[in-house]
């Protein structure tokens, strides 16, 4: 089943807030209108039309008008990453959502440095403001994740690992952007908001990719975005709960709540609240995703 996204209420202490349920994002160039109905029907939870850093400079004005007019025609299931907001084209594409009658669903704002960059969004468009998801894609951004995360407009976090690896003068593989990673997610569970992590480039690498999404879901993160429909599967595979997840997170919340609430034994090894904590949230995911 094609895992769509939605908002929903917050499970975490902000009952208000809203977050990210999906597992993948799939982005588009939005100077390519061409491709935009061949990458909404790839299966992705979040389909991104980006006015950033698929598109030249050129092109920035006749995309933005190509991503709102698509919008127009149906806001939900489409997200739109916005240029930066301290840039002259993040200026103009603020202004062209303040004039559009229709909104995406999501905004996808890069290179966030700080909570103010997304109050001036939020200020802009006020009650109209659609959900954000931040780009954490420098250190100085990484060092107020906490903040940006917090935001009540913050739906989810993503790991902006090419202009971090960029920044930081190395490669973009996993190793040398591990620590970034796992400082994200640390800060994402704390804000109680996912993350997501960044694409997977190397578009001939299967196996490579399949390795970077178990590995990503592995440390927290709860989706990964992609730049190609084919990359899409092995995405899902990875972070949408397994059959036997399932199985196996059922069998345990029965068991536990057959023993009273108490610790016991279950498959070899002591079942206590803290894993049911985890089981809890696993079958919650599986449920929001649409897969019960």
């Amino acid at each position: 089943m094609k895992p769509e996204f939605r908002l929903t209420p917050s499970t975490g202490n902000r009952e208000d807030d809203v977050v990210f349920v999906a597992a993948s994002l799939l982005f588009v160039p939005g100077s390519r209108p061409d491709r935009f109905a061949k990458a909404r029907a790839g299966g992705a939870g979040l389909t991104v039309i980006d006015l950033e850093d698929a598109v030249a400079a050129d092109d920035k004005d006749s995309a933005r008008a190509a991503a709102l007019a698509e919008v127009e025609k149906k806001p939900q299931g489409w997200a739109i990453r916005i240029n930066p907001v301290r840039t002259a084209a993040g200026v103009r594409d603020l202004a062209a959502l303040l004039d559009a009658e229709t909104l995406p669903a999501t905004l996808l704002v890069p290179m966030v440095e700080e909570a103010g960059d997304l109050a001036v969004i939020a200020g802009a468009l006020g009650e109209r403001c659609p959900a954000l998801i931040p780009l954490i894609e420098t250190p100085r951004g990484l060092r107020h994740a906490l903040a940006i995360a917090s935001h009540d407009k913050v739906a989810a976090v993503m790991f902006g690992g090419g202009d971090f690896s960029g920044e930081l003068g190395v490669e973009l593989a996993w190793e040398p952007l591990l620590t970034a990673r796992q400082q994200l997610v640390l800060a994402c569970a704390e804000a109680r908001k996912p993350a997501i992590d960044v694409p997977f480039v190397k578009l001939e690498d299967d196996a490579g990719l399949v390795e970077e999404a178990a590995r990503a879901r592995a440390i927290g993160f709860v989706a990964k975005a992609a730049i190609h429909p084919a990359q899409l599967a092995a995405i899902h595979a990875a972070f949408l709960p397994s059959t036997a997840e399932v199985a196996e997170a059922r069998e345990a919340l029965a068991a536990y709540e057959a023993g009273g609430g108490r610790a016991i034994r279950f498959r070899g090894r002591m079942l206590e609240a803290p894993f049911i904590i985890r089981y809890r949230a696993l079958l919650a995911r599986h449920e929001e995703l649409g897969n019960a």
